[in-house]
């Protein structure tokens, strides 16, 4: 049976609601939100469709179509628009009083109309600039939306028309097909889809982005924006996309050339400001290639008294921001001005204490990169042929052989983190002596007995048997790893104190004391030794050769005791994070990763990698994780041991100096 349906035009003022509707129990479908499109079609448009309708109670109620009534009384209130009042009459259709399929009807209205395929829209957006002559400002008018949504949907309809059939027959995806809309030219386009396509395969959206690199740079790249002025400036070709950060420097040649004329600039300007030899410029700094240059170092110069001024000046403003920086509350863009603020004048405190000697300017010199959006200076390199094997002069390196050239991200540690990190050694190193009481006992007493028998000095200054507990300052003691905390708390636990009753004499404590075994002593004895451990870096073998021997036995792995966390690496520059994930980490693609985001995520991925490696983590990376921490931080091990000497060591008073 067919039912018909009158023609006939009400005013939107009679129009109400159908209770047989079949989205009358979804009244959020009719917010304002939710038909603004539709709001801002009609209004330009017209109503293309009319609206299914029955008599109720002296009322026309909308069957179908409710989302249109829903626009339709919006605009009627809405005064800034034209044409439409709550008499303006629209058109719908009747549906006879004695029907009685109306929920079928309104059900069939909404679930019959199959969604728009997304390469038809994009067409169809595209049609109407092309054939229409519409703007995407008007299609953005016409549909309630924004110009730049518009411009996203025409870019994708204006692909070349081969590549949108392979998607419409479903040889790609849309994803793959949406991808070649990332260089605007159509022959660009087809040309990267004939190469990639010829042999066959699985076409994926990332090998398509990748194939349109190399012909073209976006303007929006942080290169391409670089370059932008001077390329447009020379006459560079340009394919213009309909969103501005899409457009495309086609001549890849020439973006190159001047990216290296840029950098080469840098270059020399910074060559002719530090007084080194030469200059040079690469675009991407290769550590392989660079690995046989050396290095060489400024070294330590008097200040004089304006600089010395200028060096408290900076000292009291650095304490001032290190207390604002700690502050958990600041926002993000706040956080990243102080950081910087700190970066910068860290740096102008380095340049008025060091300086490089005449000799090293003479063979040294600075290589430009790009790097992380911005120019990037490597200082102080050494050409191989330039490179001298024996003893440099003051503040110079030599590379060994296969070491690889350090960057200006070179961390240096400030006084500051390097006292803090010999406090959180030392609490490692307590919590492995108390973990190996046998040897920390013969230790004990070793020292003991040395120190009153033996002529001459102490066997070692590194620890106290003067039944004094050693303090250990440290900036933020609320944040460090607790691991070392925890396993000294453990021993302590273990501790047989029986004998320990302040209520008792002494002499009776001593005797309860002397009854105990043999094992509980020598916990007893450890754990108090353990407590005397002064703040320090790895012993060095020449000048206390007994610590340094000690500790590879009970410590030849510091992580076992300490594990890095936020607070470190949040004292880290962004640069070292950078650093340390890509070269000693193997990390590099997260390295580039993160280079753009701020120093709060890269701490905040530091954090997480170090708390609970990542599964995705190779063997190589997962070892290297496993066993990073700074450098002086690690006991020596036997190949340390095997090595000469290659300076003086320094006397106690200068060890923070020369870890900084």
């Amino acid at each position: 049976m067919t039912t018909s349906f009158a023609p006939l035009t009400v005013a939107i003022g009679d129009l109400v609601p159908h209770p047989a509707n079949v989205r009358s129990n979804s009244p959020e479908t009719y917010d304002l939100e939710n038909i603004a499109h539709l709001k801002a079609s009609i209004a330009v448009l017209g109503l293309l469709q009319p609206l299914i309708v029955q008599k109720l109670d002296g009322k026309y109620a909308v069957l179908a179509g409710g989302r249109r009534h829903a626009a339709l009384k919006e605009l009627g209130a809405d005064k800034a628009t034209k044409g439409f009042t709550a008499k303006t009459k629209i058109d719908c259709r009747l549906v006879p009083d004695d029907c009685d399929v109306t929920t079928a009807l309104s059900l069939a209205e909404n679930i019959t109309q199959a969604p728009m395929n997304a390469i038809d829209e994009f067409e169809a957006f595209a049609r109407m600039m092309e054939v229409d002559g519409q703007t995407p400002e008007t299609i953005a008018k016409t549909f309630g939306t924004a110009v730049a949504a518009v411009k996203g949907r025409l870019r994708y309809g204006l692909i070349h028309p081969a590549i949108r059939a392979a998607a419409r027959a479903k040889t790609i995806t849309l994803d793959t097909m949406k991808a070649f809309a990332e260089h605007p030219s159509q022959e660009v386009q087809r040309e990267v889809y004939e190469a990639l396509t010829k042999d066959g395969g699985y076409l994926q959206a990332y090998t398509v982005r990748q194939a349109l690199k190399s012909r073209g740079v976006q303007v929006s790249d942080d290169i391409g924006a670089f370059v932008r002025e001077d390329y447009e400036a020379r006459g560079g070709a340009i394919a213009a996309d309909l969103l501005e950060e899409h457009s495309v420097l086609e001549d890849a040649a020439l973006v190159e050339t001047i990216l290296l004329e840029k950098l080469g600039a840098a270059a020399e300007e910074a060559r002719m400001r530090l007084g080194f030899a030469w200059a040079d410029a690469m675009v991407r700094y290769d550590y392989t290639t660079m690995a046989e240059y050396g290095r060489i170092y400024p070294g330590p110069v008097e200040p004089d008294e304006a600089a010395q001024k200028r060096i408290d000046e900076i000292t009291a403003e650095l304490e001032k921001l290190q207390l604002e920086m700690e502050d958990e509350g600041l926002e993000d863009d706040t956080y990243n001005a102080l950081y910087e603020r700190v970066d910068a004048l860290e740096e102008e405190a380095r340049d008025l204490q060091e300086a490089y000697s005449t000799e090293d300017l003479a063979r040294a010199g600075v290589i430009a990169s790009w790097s992380a959006g911005k120019v990037t200076l490597h200082v102080g390199l050494v050409r191989p042929e330039d490179n001298v094997k024996e003893e440099g002069a003051r503040g110079s390196l030599a590379n060994m052989p296969g070491e690889e050239a350090p960057d200006a991200g070179e961390i240096s540690y400030p006084a500051s983190l390097a006292e803090d990190l010999k406090t959180e050694r030392a609490m490692a190193l307590g919590a492995a002596m108390a973990l190996h009481p046998e040897a920390t006992l013969d230790l004990t007493f070793f020292k003991l007995v040395s120190d009153v028998l033996a002529s001459g000095m102490s066997v070692t200054q590194a620890i106290k048997v003067e039944a004094r507990k050693e303090y250990r300052s440290h900036a933020t003691m609320d944040k460090i790893d607790e691991t070392s905390l925890e396993q000294v708390a453990a021993a302590h636990d273990a501790l047989d104190l029986s004998w320990l009753d302040d209520t008792r004499a002494p002499a009776d404590q001593f005797a309860a004391f002397r009854a105990l075994e043999a094992g509980e002593k020598a916990r007893l004895v450890a754990y108090a030794t353990a407590s005397t451990t002064q703040s320090c870096f790895a012993r060095d073998r020449q000048r206390d050769s007994l610590m340094h021997a000690f500790e590879i036995e009970v410590m030849p792995d510091i992580r076992a005791h300490w594990t890095p966390n936020a607070a470190l690496f949040n004292r880290f520059k962004k640069a070292w994070l950078l650093k340390i994930l890509g070269e000693d980490l193997g990390l590099a693609q997260e390295a580039v990763t993160l280079a753009s985001s701020s120093k709060k995520e890269i701490v905040a991925f530091c954090d997480k990698l170090f708390a609970e490696p990542f599964a995705t983590l190779t063997d190589a990376q997962r070892a290297a994780v496993a066993a990073w921490c700074p450098p002086m931080m690690q006991t020596a091990g036997v190949a340390f041991d095997e090595a000469e000497p290659t300076a003086e060591t320094p006397e106690p008073d200068s060890e923070v100096a020369q870890a900084a």
